[in-house]
């Protein structure tokens, strides 16, 4: 996807809600837009999809610019998540999942179809949560729902307002997790909104910082935190805060080759997890290492408090230091994502 010099300037306002913002999306990326409320974020993505159309600019979707299709054909090429899920009430939820290809003129037999593997995939089996209404699901169910029926007609883009803003911690972390395994496993392009920067690195590929309407920086996550472009983007990562960046850094970063035998019951810690969180594991455990396990709980490596300490503490040499450090840093990014 391509967007170039995009602008939108609402009527009556003094300033753009968005300013000539370009960007190049590669196929498949994971992209998280980042910033304070007001900063342009949900604007831009609503242009792509056009409930808001571009004052000026060029939007390029799978080499088709945006603007050569009918809006509502273009939207059924696109899945839309937002934070209030947009279920229809008076629909099941297996309804609410089969709108779109019911819309493409699906027949009955695959849409059924496509609907109960979508329902398993997200964790709420046909038989028992397809006849519920919303209002029989809690939250974080209505979210799953919300998230079947965007991949329903197997778009090739998935464009996701604050989806899991409005729901608690605990969920909200396997939602995230979900989300995670469907990317892997389906390859779409995400744009993903976000004011929360830990959202945003566990997810991301790549991170948009936007302020004012502007691209302040656009890099992978590992350059956002430990690379700020300026003050306001070292700020809002917490740059300077020694526990804000262990709880941004994953664990692949410090881990080494796994040493000795695998005793029955140590401790381990997902390669995704944070390392302020295998240092509280650490800490709680009494022992003097941590396994590292894939996302298949096998065991590739392990973790002690020296190579935590070694990513956390400051450098002191200086510039080149400094490199050698977010070198460092930077080769661990692919087992990171």
């Amino acid at each position: 996807m391509e967007l170039v010099e995009i602008t939108k300037v609402f009527a009556g306002a003094s300033e753009p809600a968005v300013n000539r913002v370009s960007l190049s999306i590669e196929p498949g990326e994971f992209v998280v837009l980042l910033g304070p409320s007001g900063c342009g974020k949900t604007t831009l993505l609503k242009m792509i999809n056009r409930i808001y159309e571009p004052t000026s600019g060029r939007i390029t979707i799978d080499g088709i610019n945006a603007h050569a299709l009918p809006a509502p054909a273009l939207r059924r090429r696109i899945g839309y998540v937002i934070q209030q899920t947009g279920l229809f009430p008076h629909m099941r939820a297996r309804d609410n999942v089969a709108v779109v290809p019911r819309l493409l003129k699906w027949d009955k037999n695959r849409i059924r179809q496509r609907v109960d593997e979508l329902l398993d995939l997200v964790g709420l089996p046909s038989a028992e949560f397809g006849p519920r209404f919303p209002a029989q699901l809690s939250g974080g169910e209505q979210q799953r729902i919300g998230l079947a029926r965007a991949l329903a007609a197997d778009p090739t883009m998935l464009l996701m307002d604050e989806p899991f803003g409005a729901i608690d911690a605990i969920t909200r972390a396997r939602l995230q997790d979900e989300l995670r395994h469907i990317h892997r496993r389906f390859g779409q392009t995400i744009l993903f909104v976000t004011h929360d920067i830990e959202e945003a690195v566990r997810l991301a590929t790549k991170i948009v910082v936007m302020r004012a309407g502007e691209v302040v920086q656009f890099a992978e996550p590992l350059r956002i935190v430990t690379q700020p472009a300026d003050e306001f983007v070292a700020e809002l990562v917490g740059a300077g805060d020694v526990l804000r960046r262990l709880s941004l850094v994953p664990v692949s970063v410090a881990s080494r080759p796994l040493q000795g035998a695998v005793i029955p019951g140590e401790p381990a810690i997902p390669h995704s997890a944070s390392l302020r969180a295998a240092l509280s594991l650490l800490l709680e455990s009494h022992v003097s290492r941590l396994l590292v396990h894939d996302d298949d709980a096998w065991p590739i490596g392990q973790l002690d408090l020296d190579a935590i300490q070694e990513v956390a503490a400051p450098s002191s040499g200086g510039n080149e230091a400094e490199e050698v450090s977010t070198q460092k840093v930077a080769r661990s990014a692919q087992s990171w994502n």
